[in-house]
């Protein structure tokens, strides 16, 4: 739909400035050529569907790399396809490895403080972090098109499964259970997630907009803050919800354990990892945790342990299980390939999503069977990799050797690592989520894409996590129930000395055809707008009438000119709503003529009987040739 025109419901100021306008004086149009309006080619059922069904699930044809091409050929090209590493991999020189060490190794520094915070932030225990920055980064690498994309644990999907999984589980009475549907939200997140790119119905997850993503961000930012504040001053009896209200009431209520608050809150987690060893030092050092100071404690050396046994698909929580997987894949899901087309656009390569999700569902159900839980592409790491140098996928996996070192050998000096640097390490990573500038930009530009990132922001603050999306997305939706169904009608006029037809609230300088009401819709017309398009029509008919008796303007109105050029698409409903709008005009002696209908429209008009009511005379390939047309048979009536 055209962007320079205004809504129907504020045109009323643009009634003034018509009716200021010169209509009465005569409005020279150039001559014009009338061409007649041709039916598209005859195409059969069968491949009409099979043209839909491509556009719909593939635009971007993915097979046309096959054409032409040999079996053998043909069998590489999909091997490669499923597996981007066979297409990189055979180049891969000495020079890319030595940039993607080095980037992995700096990653590898961020994703495991990281690691061991998020996990702590989704209530399970810290090792599962490193479990999950392990084997994920590993499948990515040979599945995953992104060359920048550093995958690991993020903040928001472990804070929606901690939030959710802990309404009906407590994490620490029954610590097996939840750890049992932790790994199974898991494989339903991957399963859910792997469908979508196999089924190429990646454009569910387009729902989540970014007005609803920068508020439900911003709000999770400050939420996840406030949970840290447990850690921070170093409170022992937190309240478990995700609120603001209640956690600002349990900060206050238990103030007096915060003055056991320890003296390392200076530490600073801009350099995570030295802030880890720093604090580690300290409080071994000065025996901090005799005096208050929380550690994390024992953490279990070893390889990631099997977790198939563990996945739970029988008792009463498997519905639980099943519906924070979805909720937490889909917004793993739109992170990950957002960070990933980010980051490609700054290297000027594309990265297909459907293989994106595809890659992520996989990675995710197989982390799922070897204690991992939901991952996907982080923008604080991958930031880091982008700006580290990174050159392909290989920088996983140099992270992933850097994590398994450290899950074999370096446990043990995580003994005496105080949970307060834990809790900054996450304050510091979440902060950046908060969007201010993105947020005044959707007011300025929107006020309904402003209404659903503040909605998005207020309900995660105040109700929870699950309702605050909820409440955004909802208003995505109505937004666009708004536009399908109260779809823009516009007044059109001529710019002087040519034959273009623009809108008369835009362009200034258009003028009015006299005899002539010329409408714009920029809408597909379905069933759902078809009867308020019929009662529009006829509203703005009834107020050129009464314009032209309120000027006293001798050119009476003889025709409605329907400019079809925006109208995309037309169900049944919608041509029967031009038929009974036509039936309706001619017995107020009206004309109705449609100009420049696009292909569809004119074939599914010439299918139907609507072409017995509108005639060929009444198709006009543009609005110019209309007027002209029109006005030709007006000078020939007596």
């Amino acid at each position: 739909m055209g962007g320079s025109s205004n809504r129907i419901e504020d045109f009323s100021g643009v009634l003034d400035l018509e009716s200021s306008l010169p209509v009465s004086a005569t409005v020279v149009v150039p001559p014009v050529e009338i061409h007649k309006v041709s039916v598209p080619p005859k195409r059969g059922a069968l491949q009409s569907l099979k043209q839909r069904l491509g556009e719909v699930f593939f635009p971007d044809d993915p097979l046309h790399q096959f054409k032409g091409q040999s079996f053998f050929r043909k069998l590489a090209l999909g091997l490669q396809y499923f597996f981007p590493i066979l297409q990189w991999g055979p180049e891969y020189s000495l020079s890319l490895l030595k940039s993607d060490v080095v980037s992995g190794l700096t990653i590898a520094s961020l994703a495991i403080p990281q690691g061991i915070s998020y996990a702590k932030l989704a209530n399970l225990p810290p090792i599962i972090g490193l479990y999950s920055s392990f084997v994920p980064p590993l499948v990515y690498s040979v599945l995953g098109s992104s060359k920048d994309l550093a995958v690991g644990p993020v903040s928001i999907a472990s804070l929606v499964m901690g939030s959710m999984l802990r309404e009906a589980i407590s994490p620490d009475k029954e610590p097996i259970l939840y750890l049992q549907l932790a790994f199974t939200a898991t494989l339903f997140a991957g399963v859910f997630q792997a469908s979508l790119g196999l089924l190429r119905l990646g454009f569910i997850v387009d729902f989540l907009s970014t007005p609803t993503l920068i508020g439900f961000m911003g709000g999770s930012a400050i939420i996840v803050s406030l949970q840290q504040l447990k850690g921070l001053l170093g409170i022992v009896h937190f309240t478990t919800q995700m609120g603001f209200v209640p956690v600002m009431l349990s900060v206050f209520k238990h103030k007096t354990e915060s003055l056991r608050r320890p003296k390392l809150f200076w530490v600073s987690a801009a350099a995570p990892l030295a802030s880890v060893i720093l604090s580690t030092l300290v409080v071994y050092i000065f025996k901090a945790q005799k005096h208050g100071v929380q550690t994390i404690g024992h953490l279990q050396q070893g390889l990631n342990p099997p977790s198939l046994n563990m996945l739970y698909f029988h008792g009463q929580f498997v519905g639980l299980a099943v519906k924070t997987g979805i909720i937490t894949g889909i917004l793993s899901l739109t992170e990950g390939i957002a960070v990933g087309r980010t980051f490609a656009s700054l290297k000027n390569y594309q990265i297909d999503g459907n293989k994106e999700m595809m890659a992520i569902g996989l990675m995710n159900m197989a982390g799922s069977c070897v204690s991992c839980y939901v991952t996907t592409g982080s923008f604080s790491r991958s930031a880091v990799n982008y700006n580290a140098g990174s050159k392909t996928a290989v920088s996983n996996i140099v992270m992933a050797s850097a994590v398994l070192i450290t899950m074999l050998f370096l446990m043990p000096l995580f003994y005496y690592t105080p949970n307060l640097i834990l809790s900054a390490i996450i304050i510091t990573a979440v902060i950046g989520l908060i969007d201010f500038r993105g947020t005044a930009r959707l007011w300025k530009v929107d006020k309904l894409d402003f209404l659903a990132c503040i909605s998005a922001f207020f309900g995660v603050l105040f109700l929870s996590v699950q309702m605050g999306l909820a409440i955004a997305v909802g208003i995505s939706i109505f937004k666009v129930l708004i536009h399908v169904t109260r779809p823009n009608t516009v007044l059109l006029g001529n710019i002087p000395g040519t034959q273009c037809y623009q809108n008369l609230g835009h362009y200034r300088d258009a003028c009015r055809i006299p005899s002539f009401l010329i409408l714009g819709v920029e809408s597909p017309i379905f069933f759902t707008n078809s009867t308020y398009l019929q009662e529009r029509i006829l509203r703005w008919v009834r107020e050129e009438e009464e314009r032209v008796a309120r000027t006293k303007d001798n050119n009476t109105l003889k025709c409605v000119v329907m400019d079809l050029s925006a109208v995309t698409a037309i169900d049944t409903s919608g041509i029967e709503a031009l038929t009974e709008l036509k039936k309706t005009l001619n017995r107020r002696s009206l004309q109705l003529v449609l100009a420049n209908p696009v292909g569809e429209v004119i074939e599914k008009l010439h299918r139907s009987d609507a072409m017995e009511h509108f005639g060929t005379n009444n198709l006009y390939m543009t609005v110019a040739e209309a007027v002209a047309g029109q006005s030709s048979l007006f000078k020939a009536q007596p």
